[in-house]
């Protein structure tokens, strides 16, 4: 039992990491291509904050001191402190599209670290980490979302739930862009896990931190 759940999670982060090539059209347009043949213009998931209304969480979210450990990222100036004693990593191994993987010591929460040299607007980061997780659990939906200040910078915080082969599947990420780069810092388990394991989610998220 417990190989087949590390395989489904290995398949879900997969699905995180490799979901789309940019590309332009013959016209200049560009689009993304999706692993699973569809595809959408960049202008159609590029929503301004008029259309979708995301709230501001007043707290200010920090790490914590347990957080000793800094994992640098080599695409941008954007890094994660972890507690040691809790996490372990490992350079993307599952893909080569995850600059690192996660894993809680205590078992059943793995994270990730997806990080590109490119600048992209959070709402568009929105559609297409939505679209991604929809490549392998169609039904995959936002039960939450709202901007966070975290370590001095402001992040898009989403959760998402759907199913995959009937299994509940849950996915808690941090999502930061600015003029070097984008980082999506996600979290993932099962939906029942997540539910009684998300402040240990958030903790980990919390390390989140830009150079």
């Amino acid at each position: 039992m417990k190989t087949t759940t590390l395989l489904l999670f290995s398949f879900l982060s997969f699905s995180l990491a490799h979901g789309q090539t940019h590309a332009l059209t013959d016209e200049g347009q560009e689009v993304l291509l999706f692993e699973d043949g569809t595809w959408s213009y960049v202008e159609d998931l590029e929503l301004n904050e008029n259309e979708v209304e995301i709230p501001m969480n007043p707290t200010e979210f920090k790490r914590t001191k347990s957080a000793s450990f800094l994992v640098k990222s080599s695409s941008f100036n954007i890094g994660l402190h972890i507690d040691p004693k809790a996490w372990s990593f490992n350079k993307g191994k599952t893909n080569e599209d995850a600059e690192y993987e996660f894993e809680s010591k205590k078992g059943e929460i793995y994270g990730m670290m997806i990080a590109e040299g490119v600048e992209i607007p959070l709402l568009t980061l929105r559609s297409i980490a939505l679209e991604n997780a929809r490549s392998v659990a169609p039904d995959v939906h936002i039960v939450h979302e709202e901007y966070r200040m975290v370590n001095g910078i402001k992040v898009l915080c989403l959760q998402m739930e759907g199913t995959y082969q009937g299994i509940q599947v849950a996915y808690l990420g941090y999502y930061y862009s600015n003029e070097n780069g984008t980082v999506q810092m996600v979290t993932y388990s099962g939906k029942k896990i997540m539910e009684r394991e998300k402040e240990r989610a958030v903790e980990f998220l919390n390390g989140l931190v830009e150079l």
